[in-house]
């Protein structure tokens, strides 16, 4: 309607009130304007508005912030009404694969729950994975429920739906905003609406709890091999101070459509804000992210505390780089050699004047970091903590040695 008037289709608009024209005030002002830049109008017969007239957006304005609290006092009523009646056992949402839904009860479809059985049978019974059962159903040529075809996913979701031993929890989604009303998983937002054996089941409550909890240790068994994982130098390293859990490495991205590494707590990745779950159980953690940088810059603090002797670490820091140019020489031609004898000698100078505690200017240590990275030296990771503070950090924050620090720490 709006592109036609834009398009000059039509020259006036009639509509009952404002709330069937705009859910919000914003809105109602934002397209009464352009409509009026293109000589359309709009008249509103209940609230008695036509905005070709000078007060109309003033009186519009009011009239919609009315309207607009109404709908979210609408909302409010509507939600409380729903729960009421999901407390009383009544379903929303629709038929799945091994029941039909009708009239806000459930209903048993032998012909799904036949598969629903097969699926958990072998499961738990053959022992056979979700990528395999899912492989098999497909070469049995069994159509799956609103999916195109059967995945693993398809098979967990089965496995873990409370709803085939007879439970029934509600409010697994909600809606945050009564303007958009999109729709967003519940985790922990709001409150589970939890009715335990409240319709026929297709199987056992025995065979429903013996497969999430073959489910439940195959998921400790991957996430205990995540913790030893070497993906990343404090991958396993961080704990979280509220839960214990450990914490992860995760990608965000920001306005501008970079990306950087943060790390969160385990739980809080996986439950969200803490909650009491589906089962009963509290889950969640409001365990704050922190940044990469962040973390490789205290753990440069704390190390730069600790007590160590400096003269062994440089004599083993020369010959392993002794012994790296060495390997390179061999392989390079005859007029390298003094090339790279010079490079050692250079090296070793600055070690052992950065041990006595001669400090350099600026200029030096920017030379000298650039160096560090044309070298290319894993082994002179360890160099960073003989230079200055600020030029240690800078290293980090200015991006000049993106690995070098953390590959240094990860080695303590």
């Amino acid at each position: 309607m709006i592109a036609c008037a834009q398009n000059g289709e039509m020259d006036l608009i009639i509509t009952k009130e404002i709330s069937r024209f705009a859910r919000n005030t914003l809105d109602s002002i934002y397209y009464t304007r352009d409509l009026k830049k293109h000589g359309v109008g709009v008249i509103f017969m209940n609230d008695n508005i036509n905005t070709m007239d000078g007060d109309a957006e003033l009186r519009l304005a009011i009239m919609s912030s009315i309207a607009q609290e109404e709908s979210r006092r609408t909302s409010e009523r509507v939600k409380w009404g729903q729960k009421r009646q999901m407390e009383q056992g009544v379903v929303f949402g629709r038929s799945m694969l091994g029941y039909d839904v009708r009239d806000g009860n459930m209903y048993i479809n032998e012909e799904g729950a036949k598969i629903v059985r097969r699926i958990f049978h072998k499961f738990v019974d053959e022992r056979k994975g979700t990528r395999v059962i899912a492989r098999e159903l497909l070469e049995e040529d069994i159509r799956p429920m609103r999916v195109k075809e059967w995945q693993n996913t398809v098979i967990l979701r089965i496995i873990r739906n409370e709803k085939y031993c007879g439970d029934l929890v509600q409010k697994k989604t909600y809606t945050p905003d009564f303007l958009s009303h999109e729709k967003k998983y519940n985790r922990g937002q709001e409150e589970f609406v939890i009715l335990k054996n409240h319709h026929e089941p297709i199987i056992s409550r025995d065979l429903f709890e013996e497969a999430n909890r073959i489910l439940d240790e195959k998921s400790l068994s991957q996430e205990g091999k995540a913790k030893h994982s070497n993906r990343y130098p404090f991958s396993g390293k961080i704990k979280c101070g509220r839960c214990g859990a450990s914490y992860v490495a995760r990608y965000k991205t920001r306005k501008d459509g970079s990306r950087y590494q943060a790390w969160r707590c385990f739980e809080g990745v996986k439950h969200g804000s803490p909650h009491i779950d589906k089962e009963g159980k509290q889950v969640g953690c409001p365990g704050e992210s922190i940044r990469n940088e962040e973390v490789v810059y205290l753990m440069y603090l704390v190390y730069r505390r600790l007590k160590y002797d400096r003269r062994k670490i440089a004599d083993h820091l020369i010959g392993t780089i002794n012994a790296v140019l060495s390997m390179d020489a061999e392989g390079d031609a005859a007029g390298t050699d003094s090339a790279d004898s010079s490079e050692r000698d250079e090296i070793e100078n600055v070690v052992n004047e950065l041990i006595n505690g001669i400090q350099y200017e600026d200029e030096f240590y920017t030379q000298l970091l650039d160096k560090m990275v044309i070298n290319d030296r894993d082994n002179m990771d360890v160099y960073l903590n003989m230079l200055p503070l600020k030029w240690s950090y800078r290293s980090i924050s200015g991006a000049s040695l993106p690995t070098s620090l953390s590959t240094a720490v990860a080695s303590l």
